[in-house]
Order: C-alpha cells, then structure tokens, then sequence
C-alpha cells in the first residue's frame, strides 16, 4: 500500500542529520517533527522567527503565541529562539539552513519545483519558498505522487508557475523516493508493496533504476 502522511513524514525524518539546521514547510513536513530518529538533534527553523521548534503540543497545552509559518501552534524547546522576519531570512539567504523539506504541487525531472500557485486561484503570494529553495544547502521534496484525479505530479516539465528551477535534490511520495540525477530521476526506495511497474504508470517523469 502507498504510504499515508505519517509514513511519509517519517520517511522523509531520515534526511535529517546531526547538527544541521532544517526548515519544514507547510502541509506533510510539518509532520516531521513528531518523527525526528533518536540520537539526531537537529535545529528545526521557521521562517516567521523562531529556530528550535518543538513538536505539536499536547491537547489542551496549546499557546496560540506560539505558531509555525503553517500557522499551526506548536511547541517550544529550552534553547528556542525568538526574532524578527529581516533576521530569519538573512538566514535562509545567507545559505545557513542546511536543508529544508517542502510540500509541492508539481515537481520536474530536472528538480524544477512549483508549490505556490494554481492560475485562476486567489493566492497572496509564495511566501518563503523562492527563498528557501534558492538559499539551502539541500532541497527535499514531500508529497503526494498524484492528484485527485490520478494524474502524475511528477512530470517531465511542470505546468504551473515555477517556485524554482533546478533546485529539488530528493522527492519522496506516497509510492517511493527519487532523486534528481542528470538524465531523470533515479529510483532510490519503493514505498511498501509498491512495484517499479506502478510507479512508472503513476510517473510522467524520465526514471533511472
């Protein structure tokens, strides 16, 4: 069977290393912080002020002052920081986030990555995914392989405005992981159950095995 969303977050937990700094965007990555692996510490920062997260409060623990950019309340740790927007991105434009994990809507055999828009939908604009993805270090990808109707999201070129070209290191899906090589995309994992056949039928994209 796929993955569901916490099999996936935790999936993608195994991209963290010890001592790095990691941003987690809205959606499935929010999720990654209730699966971090024992014996890994790793700094979790949000780009509306805060470096080291927390994982979701308990019920009834919640302080609403206290969100992450998804605006979901969150927990805080002892050595948490607090400061200002200008601060946050001089981090992530100044190539000090080792990694961050995005949610997408479309992502490209050559790493190019949309997940702000659909045209004809209001939107208020892509928030700090252009920066991020043009100032980490390293770019994970997490999301569903298709959509409702069953078409692939992972495609030889992206059809919606790009949040960034060439920027996507590894995607991880419902039905597996890939990473962006030169040619196509290189299967690394197949989620449970899943067979190469079925990710190449749910695949638009070029796959290497």
């Amino acid at each position: 069977m796929p993955w569901d969303r916490n099999r996936m977050a935790a999936r993608a937990a195994q991209e963290l290393q010890d001592g790095w700094y990691v941003n987690l965007g809205i959606g499935i990555p929010t999720l990654i912080s209730n699966h971090i692996p024992t014996g890994i510490a790793v700094t979790l920062q949000s780009e509306n002020g805060m470096l080291g997260m927390g994982p979701f409060p308990i019920a009834g623990e919640e302080d609403p002052d206290l969100i992450n950019a998804g605006k979901q309340t969150i927990a805080e740790l002892p050595q948490t920081a607090y400061f200002d927007s200008a601060t946050s991105f001089a981090m992530i434009r100044g190539g000090k986030i080792d990694m961050a994990i995005l949610g997408a809507m479309e992502v490209s055999e050559e790493g190019d990555l949309a997940n702000w828009m659909v045209p004809g939908k209001l939107v208020k604009g892509m928030g700090g995914a252009m920066d991020l993805v043009a100032g980490v270090k390293r770019v994970v990808v997490v999301m569903d392989h298709t959509d409702k109707a069953g078409r692939s999201k992972v495609l030889k070129s992206c059809t919606l405005p790009l949040t960034g070209k060439a920027v996507v290191d590894r995607i991880i899906t419902d039905l597996g992981v890939l990473d962006v090589v030169p040619g196509g995309l290189k299967v690394v994992e197949l989620a449970d159950g899943i067979s190469l056949g079925h990710l190449r039928a749910a695949t638009m994209a070029s796959l290497l095995n």
